[in-house]
């Protein structure tokens, strides 16, 4: 049986997508991490800017996430977080994301999958673990609720 165990929740400050529409895949946009928080019982801190969520937006209206984004914990170490994700719904409600409304996550589907390089020591133990998270997308803000795969 899979256990899942919280591990933080993210609240992930972005800047307005640079989007190249229409290629050969579906519609490229490129979502720029500015800042933001990571608050968890094991480990909490800042969020890097200059990381980015490079997205895919399918034919199908599924948009496939590939995040790279840099955490720093309170106590000065600094963690790639590397995420692949899926977020779709409704043509309304994923229009009305689109142009910047609050949905609530429970409207639409927003799942990640998570990997971590740390330095060992403190948090080595990320190397070895999977995170999956449930997101939200605000207009400037994405959540995400992470937890460890025990």
């Amino acid at each position: 049986m899979i256990e899942l165990r919280p591990l933080f929740r993210i609240e992930a400050e972005v800047g307005a997508p640079q989007i190249t529409p229409d290629g050969p895949y579906g519609t490229r946009r490129f979502i720029p991490v500015t800042g933001g928080r990571f608050i968890g019982a094991r480990l909490s801190g800042t969020m890097l800017a200059g990381g980015a969520d490079c997205q895919l937006i399918r034919p199908d209206g599924v948009a496939e996430l590939d995040v790279r984004t840099a955490l720093h914990t309170d106590d000065g170490v600094t963690i790639l977080l590397r995420g692949l994700g899926l977020r779709h719904g409704t043509p309304e409600v994923m229009d009305r994301l689109a142009h910047g409304e609050d949905v609530p996550g429970s409207d639409y589907y927003f799942r990640e999958f998570m990997l971590f390089e740390a330095p060992e020591g403190t948090y080595g133990w990320l190397n070895r673990i999977l995170g999956v998270a449930r997101g939200e997308r605000r207009a400037n803000q994405v959540l995400l609720d992470v937890f460890e795969v025990a």
